[in-house]
């Protein structure tokens, strides 16, 4: 009879998941043992930090909950950043930690790796937590922990499930096959109807598309064309509908897009949070309030949280699908491209100087490896395409610069997305301060061959908080901390490394990089773009 370790690992092998990151421990020979049977890669980070931010961009790329394998104590508080930020992202996670043998929980006595309360520490990050103090109950607290990661309780998140030492080595039943997931929530038919009745009737209505929305492009781009509606996105919902006249890539926190959606006489936001990182990332409190809100949003706590609005509690792509169909084929003819290019362009002439140039290497990713995901950390390039960026596809910009905000996300998640498709090279934008944060999981990268380049933003020091001190009055302090040569760093891991001085000489860099298979790091001095302005 397989042990409750083993059965569980077993349970993810039949739920189709096909790798998991984690640092095994003496904590986990029980969850490990049954891995070489399992078919189940496994891929091993150099802290659990970067074992979650690989799940989250494994989670990213696939849909599907990406899992970390962590132990007792230092390990579980390793990963709830990680956790933090999958949360605030929507992003689903399994973390499978160990706990404590049951004779020890809660007695606070010196026991390795001990925490006086561990489900506790980890409830405030998790979608869900739970401790399995009884092999009877394996099924049922997968079976939760699985819905919850993937939003049974409203939103998609981490989930966490523990398991005590004595209980992973005792012996588990079989368990039954994973049950069919859920489907997704349909809206409510008489909102529905009201929905489209005033959608139909608004002159001028727009579409706010938040990350929610960022697997229903079908039924946005069928929608936003019946009604001629501009679309404009938030930074999760970068790439939707690239390159149509109706998408607005820039963000609602710049006046052009404000006043769009200031002059809209019915908005439909779908899958979006209404949060400040998105919508007033200055903190002006210059956000308009929207006519003829619609919203549309699996998590009734969220709707309920933002501004009054006709509700739609439905998965964004089934409610899509439902108004296009209460509208009918129809298309309307009207000045919705002329009014989302007024909007773009005027958010990219309100872009300042230095933007502008930084903005000039995302665009220069983009157009040499157009199919390629773009994971970036919070440093200048970033923070100017989430303002203004137009990204290839749905899915190819991602970045920790909003919401939680982390720094050391983009090289592991990264890593996780290539995991999850190794067919196309990952992109990882970090800063040379963000980056240091994670910065031996290079190492995983050349264990596992990964098709990822990183190309690391060069200005030496923490920048954005020397200007905010700056303009703070304050005196900078701590913002210049010491970096090392990154080249010389990735090339001792053994991965293609250079330094490109001459922006003209950046795609033939790239191409070079990705036409190589493996990884690769590039890195670009700031000044080398900004000259002598930077």
């Amino acid at each position: 009879m397989a042990t409750v370790g083993e059965e569980l690992v077993r349970n993810l092998a039949a739920r189709g998941v096909e790798a998991v990151f984690g640092i095994p421990g003496v904590h986990t020979i029980e969850l490990y043992r049954g891995l070489p049977a399992s078919g189940i890669r496994h891929v091993t980070p150099r802290h659990e930090q970067g074992a979650g931010f690989m799940a989250d961009g494994y989670a990213r790329r696939t849909g599907r909950p990406g899992v970390a394998l962590v132990i007792t104590g230092p390990g579980l508080t390793n990963i709830l950043t990680p956790m933090g930020q999958a949360r605030a992202e929507g992003v689903p996670m399994l973390v499978l930690s160990s706990t404590l043998a049951r004779r020890d929980l809660g007695r606070w006595r010196g026991t390795l790796h001990e925490l006086p309360d561990q489900r506790a520490t980890v409830a405030s990050v998790a979608v869900d937590s739970q401790t399995l103090l009884d092999p009877a109950g394996l099924g049922e607290a997968i079976e939760r922990a699985w819905a919850m990661a993937l939003g049974a309780g409203g939103r998609a998140g981490p989930a966490h499930l523990e398991v005590p030492l004595d209980v992973l080595a005792l012996p588990a039943p079989e368990l039954a096959a994973p049950r069919s997931p859920l489907p997704p929530p349909a809206p409510d038919a008489a909102t529905l109807d009201e929905a489209a009745r005033r959608l139909e009737a608004a002159e001028r209505p727009a579409i706010l598309a938040g990350g929610g929305a960022r697997r229903a492009e079908a039924a946005l781009r069928a929608l936003a064309e019946a009604l001629d509606a501009p679309v404009v996105q938030t930074t999760n919902a970068r790439g939707l509908m690239a390159g149509h006249p109706l998408a607005v890539a820039a963000s609602p926190s710049l006046g052009p897009v404000r006043a769009l959606l200031a002059e809209a006489d019915a908005v439909l936001a779908v899958g979006c949070e209404f949060g400040a990182t998105d919508l007033d990332m200055y903190e002006d409190g210059g956000f308009p309030p929207l006519r003829g809100l619609i919203r549309v949003d699996r998590d009734a706590a969220r709707i309920a949280r933002g501004p009054e609005a006709l509700a739609l509690v439905a998965d964004a792509g089934v409610a899509l699908a439902a108004l296009g169909a209460a509208l009918g084929p129809r298309r309307r003819e009207g000045t919705g491209a002329e009014r989302a290019a007024r909007a773009g362009d005027g958010a990219r002439a309100a872009l300042e100087p230095a933007h502008a140039r930084a903005l000039t290497v995302l665009e220069t990713i983009r157009d040499t490896l157009p199919q390629s995901p773009i994971f970036g950390d919070s440093t200048e390039p970033v923070y100017a395409g989430n303002l203004v960026f137009a990204a290839g596809g749905p899915g190819l910009w991602c970045n920790s610069a909003t919401g939680f905000g982390t720094l050391g996300w983009a090289l592991p998640a990264a890593a996780g997305a290539a995991v999850a498709d190794p067919s196309r090279p990952v992109v990882a934008l970090a800063g040379d301060g963000g980056l240091q944060f994670t910065l031996a999981e290079l190492g995983v990268l050349a264990d596992e061959r990964l098709p990822v380049i990183v190309v690391v933003w060069n200005n030496h020091g923490y920048r954005e908080i020397e200007t905010a001190m700056r303009g703070a009055g304050a005196e900078p302090v701590g913002v210049t901390p010491g970096a090392p040569d990154f080249v010389a760093v990735a090339a001792a891991y053994g991965l293609r490394a250079e330094r490109v001085e001459d922006p003209a000489a950046l795609p033939g860099r790239l191409r070079a990089a990705a036409e190589a298979g493996g990884p690769a790091l590039l890195e670009i001095p700031a000044a080398a773009i900004h000259g002598s302005r930077g």
